[in-house]
C-alpha cells in the first residue's frame, strides 16, 4: 500500500469512529497532518484508532494518561491540536 493510500484509509477511519467529539478531533487532525507523517507516525495514529473511543478521548483531553505505548510524538501533536480544533470547530469543553 502506498503512503497516499494509507493516509486516505486512515483519514476515512478517523472521521468515522462513532463518537462525535472524537470524530471531529481525529478527523480534523488527520486532514491537516497525516500526509506529513512518516510510516512510524502513521503506525502511532493507526494504533490510537484501534483503541476504545472513550479511552482515547479521555487521554487526549487529559482526563487520564495513556498507557506507555501510546505516548508518542503523534499523540502529543493530537493533544496539542485539540485546542486548535476546538477553536476552529467551535466546540465547547475538552
Amino acid at each position: 500500500m502506498t503512503h497516499d493510500d494509507r493516509v486516505k484509509k486512515l483519514r476515512f477511519r478517523a472521521w468515522r469512529r462513532g463518537f462525535r467529539e472524537l470524530d471531529l478531533l481525529m478527523g480534523a487532525f488527520a486532514d491537516q497532518h497525516l500526509a506529513r507523517l512518516d510510516d512510524q507516525g502513521l503506525d502511532a495514529f493507526e494504533a490510537l484508532l484501534g483503541e476504545n473511543d472513550q479511552d482515547v478521548y479521555a487521554w487526549i483531553i487529559g482526563q487520564s494518561e495513556p498507557p506507555a505505548p501510546f505516548r508518542t510524538e503523534v499523540f502529543d501533536l493530537i493533544r496539542s491540536f485539540r485546542f486548535f480544533a476546538r477553536n476552529a470547530l467551535g466546540e465547547q469543553g475538552g
